[in-house]
């Protein structure tokens, strides 16, 4: 492999480990809700979404039927995906940092 596709590739392996255990959570947290055992905490099945496992959880949600309809958690679920989605469109398109830029330089100027 060469050495520029290295850091892709460690990015991919991390993506995946992390998917997997957010499954494996929400799996078990499922499983010891049917049969009214210790639960993983709604915090813990959030961070692993927020820290990369965001399609493991909507998978699981979708698959498992878990946590669709318990609110504020689908919400806050939904705004892990949002903000990480801004992140990557931040990152991956320069003309929108530019963009936003210019728009919080124009609004800085009006104050």
């Amino acid at each position: 492999m060469p050495d520029s596709l290295l850091p892709l590739a460690i990015a991919a392996a991390y993506l995946a480990l992390a998917n997997l255990v957010t499954y494996i959570l929400f799996a078990f947290d499922k499983r010891r809700a049917r049969v009214r055992g210790r639960r993983i905490s709604e915090s813990n099945l959030l961070l692993w979404s927020a820290v990369g496992g965001t399609p493991a959880a909507k998978l699981a949600q979708k698959r498992l039927r878990h946590k669709t309809v318990k609110q504020p958690f689908a919400r806050q679920l939904n705004a892990i995906i949002w903000v990480q989605i801004l992140i990557v469109v931040f990152i991956a398109f320069p003309q929108v940092r530019a963009l936003l830029w210019q728009a919080l330089t124009f609004v800085k100027g009006l104050l």
